[in-house]
């Protein structure tokens, strides 16, 4: 399996240019105060649910909850703003543990200062025919010679990489 982090496949489904970005070593998340704040909530949501979820560090892919029990794993995000890009992460989660040999585990995404969750089923041939062309073009993506080019989205002003992008 190629070593590509969930986050990449995150970043895919928002821009490849942060994708590039990210994929040549230039990381501005540890400066956002918007990515510290999902950090937190992330961190301090469900304190009761700890001995349920364990953390798996498959080489390059941390996932930071799974229950071996419900063969689940389960995100915690701040937003539900940006929902296509978490669920193709959820997903590229089940994939790699369904090529490590854990096959039919689903997923839920909690949205906690939103009240919301969204339920992820188990992967479908479909499922992973796009999943493996994600991977195509993330590893196509990161090859590149340069930097794509800068398409301006709606989210872009939350993004960590707001400043290399738009201020010059």
């Amino acid at each position: 399996m190629k070593k590509i982090t969930g986050l990449q496949v995150q970043y895919f489904h928002l821009c490849h240019r942060k994708l590039w970005l990210f994929g040549s070593g230039i990381g501005m998340e540890l400066s956002s105060s918007f990515v510290a704040e999902g950090t937190l909530i992330g961190e301090t949501t469900y304190a009761r649910r700890p001995k349920k979820w364990r953390e798996l560090n498959l080489e390059f892919l941390k996932i930071d909850h799974y229950d071996p029990t419900e063969n689940l794993i389960r995100e915690v995000k701040k937003s539900p703003k940006l929902e296509h890009a978490h669920v193709a992460q959820v997903k590229y989660y089940l994939y790699a543990l369904e090529m490590r040999g854990v096959t039919g585990a689903g997923g839920i995404i909690e949205y906690p200062k939103h009240r919301k969750t969204t339920n992820i089923d188990p992967l479908t041939n479909s499922d992973r025919k796009e999943i493996e062309g994600w991977i195509a073009e993330i590893e196509r993506i990161t090859s590149l010679a340069s930097c794509p080019s800068l398409v301006k989205k709606g989210y872009c002003r939350n993004c960590a990489f707001y400043d290399f992008c738009f201020v010059r």
